[in-house]
């Protein structure tokens, strides 16, 4: 029996939840309930970080049977086949496998090159690390996670795709919100939610759903939003977004949101979500108020390639500048490196770090990089023996948890610097003097990344860039005729070669 004939027992829904759809969406109710025969869609965003969009996109799409996302340009559908998961270009950050909806969250947020951004409940660092490639290495991003597991794999996201001005943290959005008043131009609330738009792909979704979770997200959700509403600054711009079909979380908290904080405004861009192949609100889903439900974005399953998805664009009003001065003192003091929670100034680890930079990088690899790793000595900092390059925007964050102050650069060792897994993601072939390039269906990329060391060749020597097709895969030392592999263990991948 198919789905359309019966009514959703076919794909395991809960009954609630489907006289609930049946209500929201009337006349569209059978052809909703058809997408879930037709399955889930698969995407791929390409990491500009590291190339060309146009160009990888032309060197990959036969690789992947690329065809693109409409409201995404570095997005991508992709042929579930072709497994790009287990592809050596994931591991090189080449790409972020994404459900291509939730693309479409930084595509609406638009972040530009200098902005100050926020992402506040950030992993698994889909958004973020999109956030960070249309920074393109300028501004600053604080990535935030209140769980500490999935913190730790938003850091280790932010690491593979390569991003070098973000700051991760594993804080309650209340106790950021004390720290950061009126500080970001742009700020992704993708709130914690039901699921419901992710039942075609997530069996534990499907489980765990009640109307009860849906109105214990609701709160959480409106928590959320107040705290973020303070962080920022006066003209800037939010973006609230759920994977959820459910008003009560989606239109009905925009009424409650603009309710409580008459300082917002919901912003409509309907010719730029056309081009973008976004549909606005129709009347009737979730609130009496058709002009603010037309406001916002509805992703569904049955009009598009994608799951269920929710968006809203909110401004603060720009006319309360003038009362955002009274913060400026303390961003002055936010500004400040930091002193305390256990992260210092190490003047011996900072000149082993130049003497590593000088005798590596090219002299197009020192016009970007510098001897400093791109930046003056005041956006260098240690924790132990593990040195930091700071966004150049940074801030004062004692007292607050960090997983990552900003770019990993390395490990002060007895009379050397060891360079970090991460310095190799974020460097070019063309940064370094000592590459070893390989193709991507190569044995040297499969033994590599399983741990194996490689037999040197040509003029190697001393710190040695791996790289999969020119995109840098980590770190190896030429000596006595090999390449020592520098491929971190827990990232290592077994080999049958």
């Amino acid at each position: 029996m198919s789905v359309s004939e019966w009514g959703g027992e076919a794909v395991g829904l809960p009954e609630e939840f489907l006289t609930r759809m049946k209500r929201l969406l009337g006349a569209e109710y059978p052809e909703f309930l058809k997408s879930y025969e037709a399955g889930r869609t698969f995407g791929l965003r390409f990491n500009t970080l590291k190339g060309d969009l146009k160009v990888m996109e032309s060197r990959h799409r036969g690789t992947f049977g690329l065809d693109p996302v409409p409201w995404c340009r570095e997005g991508f559908y992709y042929d579930e086949s072709t497994r790009p998961g287990r592809h050596p270009y994931h591991e090189a950050g080449v790409y972020y496998l994404q459900e291509p909806s939730a693309m479409a969250v930084v595509s609406l947020l638009d972040p530009k090159p200098g902005d100050r951004v926020l992402d506040l409940c950030a992993a698994p660092g889909g958004k973020t690390t999109h956030i960070a490639e249309r920074l393109c290495g300028e501004g600053l991003l604080v990535s935030n996670e209140i769980h500490p597991a999935r913190a730790k794999i938003l850091s280790q996201n932010v690491e593979r795709m390569g991003a070098e001005q973000v700051i991760v943290m594993n804080e309650d959005p209340a106790r950021l919100s004390g720290s950061f008043p009126l500080f970001f131009d742009k700020i992704v609330v993708d709130a914690p939610c039901s699921g419901e738009g992710m039942f075609r792909k997530d069996e534990q979704a499907r489980a765990q759903w009640s109307t009860e979770h849906v109105l214990g997200c609701v709160r959480m959700q409106r928590e959320i939003l107040k705290q973020a509403a303070g962080m920022l600054k006066p003209g800037g711009r939010l973006v609230y977004s759920t994977c959820t079909f459910s008003p009560e979380e989606n239109e009905r908290n925009v009424e409650w949101f603009l309710e409580h904080d008459p300082e917002f405004s919901l912003i409509s861009q309907p010719d730029a979500w056309a081009e973008m192949g976004l549909s606005q609100g129709e009347p009737g889903w979730g609130t009496g108020d058709t002009d603010l439900v037309a406001k916002t974005v509805r992703i569904w399953p049955h009009r598009v390639r994608g799951e269920g998805h929710f968006l809203a664009l909110f401004e603060k009003n720009p006319a309360l500048s003038a009362l955002s001065s009274g913060s400026e003192k303390k961003e002055k003091g936010r500004r400040k490196k930091p002193q305390t929670a256990g992260f210092t100034v190490d003047r011996e680890g900072i000149g082993l770090l130049e003497d590593f930079f000088d005798e590596i990088l090219t002299e197009s690899g020192k016009k970007r990089w510098g001897q400093h790793g791109g930046c003056d000595r005041e956006c260098l900092i240690s924790f132990g023996e593990q040195i930091y390059r700071l966004p150049r925007q940074s801030f004062d964050f004692s007292g607050l948890r960090i997983l990552r102050p900003g770019l990993h650069l390395g490990t002060r060792k007895k009379k050397r610097f060891e360079p970090s897994h991460a310095l190799a993601l974020a460097l070019r072939a063309d940064d370094v003097r000592s590459v070893a390039d390989y193709p991507a269906e190569s044995r040297e990329i499969a033994a590599y990344l399983a741990g194996s060391p490689l037999p040197t060749a040509g003029d190697l020597c001393g710190w040695t860039l791996i790289c999969v097709d020119g995109y840098s895969l980590g770190w190896a030392k030429a000596s006595g005729g090999i390449l020592k592999n520098h491929y971190p263990k827990g990232l290592r991948i077994p080999t049958s070669l």
